[in-house]
């Protein structure tokens, strides 16, 4: 008599098969890759009018203060911001531990960055 198959085990004609991953790119193919994109861009870099050139750094500028990643104003002595609202619409958010304007009572986790970007 035929025993039942147990639930975990695969039918018979899967037996056989095993999963074979699509391998990725080789280092050489991803640097060529990395260093043709740098050829292109480097290139329209170098032919650029001073004024295109002006628009992308302000581009870029732009981007990095809205994204957090760099301030828009560093502080300075004599900064007292009354809470983490007010130091983002000045533009100083982060402070970090040290610097005018830190103080504890606006760093939560007390990791020594007041009025940090949550991600």
């Amino acid at each position: 008599m035929r025993q039942p198959r147990r639930y975990h085990e695969p039918p018979r004609h899967y037996r056989g098969r095993q999963y074979h991953p699509r391998r990725g790119w080789s280092p050489g193919v991803s640097l060529l890759g990395i260093g043709l994109l740098a050829a292109i861009l480097g290139g329209g870099w170098a032919v650029a009018t001073p004024k295109q050139k002006d628009t992308a750094l302000r581009a870029a500028e732009r981007f990095t203060i809205d994204t957090g990643a760099v301030r828009a104003r560093a502080p300075q002595e004599g900064d007292y911001w009354r809470g983490c609202d007010d130091a983002r619409a000045a533009g100083t958010a982060p402070i970090y531990r040290g610097e005018p304007g830190y103080r504890e009572g606006m760093d939560g986790d007390n990791d020594g960055i007041a009025c940090e970007p949550y991600h």
